[in-house]
């Protein structure tokens, strides 16, 4: 792990390096228009403005109204027209909230009146993320849509922890889940038995906050208690923590830790590779 006195005097040596040669004029030519009474579904990414798409820094400087989510930096909002409209329309679980039905509803709204509305996503819009959803029901009222994708928190932001979801010498598969299900019992309307024997790696978005039910679930599928487990916490941000265990004691370390969301958690082999190769200046987290 690269201390913060290291990484202090490598941005230093780069923002020399900038200093001394400037760096190139890059120009990008045919970045698409975005057109009054178009709605655009645009992932922000997990968190860091630097993985945002070019696509999206392009929309985020066009939109007449960005509907963004809880996630969504204050560095990104920067990035919008001064004079453009921000709608916080965020959703964070046991919080009032807007309900999807409003949200939509308020994109349709905005688009007929003819503005470019811009729908800015945590992640990837199609990745847990209801993109789906606002797509059909603006499909459905003949209202044009451009998706533009973006960085998941389980690939973008596990990779900021030092962590591949997949690797060569570990595993050939992964599986995305969500611990967020609609009902009091979401987490097992899910079929772990055959989540847990079928896949080497599982990655749980929204599940802080039931990480002791789907541990229970998967040890009682038949997962080793001292498999590994890493939950990150506040990917890509300058706050981000990462607590390793294992099955059979994370439930008890994440509350030990205190770790609040939003969270990226996962369970396999993989997760080991973080004390190898965790890279980002992040403190790692102690349950003491």
């Amino acid at each position: 792990m690269m201390s913060n006195d290291f990484t202090s005097r490598q941005q230093e040596t780069i923002r020399l390096q900038a200093t001394d040669r400037p760096l190139p004029d890059i120009q990008l030519r045919g970045l698409p228009l975005f057109e009054s009474g178009w709605v655009w579904l645009v992932g922000a990414g997990p968190g860091d403005p630097g993985l945002l798409t070019i696509h999206a820094v392009n929309a985020l400087q066009q939109a007449d109204a960005v509907v963004y989510d809880a996630l969504v930096s204050e560095d990104i909002l920067n990035l919008m027209r001064d004079d453009a409209e921000q709608i916080y329309a965020g959703k964070r679980g046991g919080r009032s909230s807007w309900d999807q039905s409003d949200i939509i509803e308020q994109l349709i709204v905005l688009a007929k009146a003819g503005k470019r509305v811009l729908r800015l996503k945590g992640g990837d819009p199609f990745v847990f993320g209801r993109g789906g959803e606002e797509a059909e029901a603006l499909m459905a009222q003949h209202i044009p849509i451009r998706v533009i994708p973006g960085i998941s928190a389980g690939v973008g932001g596990l990779a900021y922890a030092g962590i591949p979801v997949t690797h060569r010498d570990v595993n050939h598969a992964v599986t995305f889940v969500t611990g967020h299900l609609a009902g009091r019992e979401g987490v097992e309307k899910m079929d772990w038995n055959a989540i847990a024997a079928g896949s080497p790696v599982i990655v749980i978005y929204m599940a802080l906050s039931k990480i002791s039910e789907i541990a229970r679930l998967l040890l009682a599928a038949g997962r080793p208690s001292t498999e590994p487990v890493a939950v990150v916490t506040h990917a890509t941000m300058p706050h981000q923590r990462v607590l390793i265990g294992s099955l059979g004691s994370i439930a008890g370390e994440v509350a030990r830790a205190q770790l609040e969301p939003p969270s990226i958690i996962v369970i396999g082999q993989v997760a080991r590779l973080h004390d190898i190769i965790g890279w980002f200046p992040a403190d790692p987290v102690t349950s003491d």
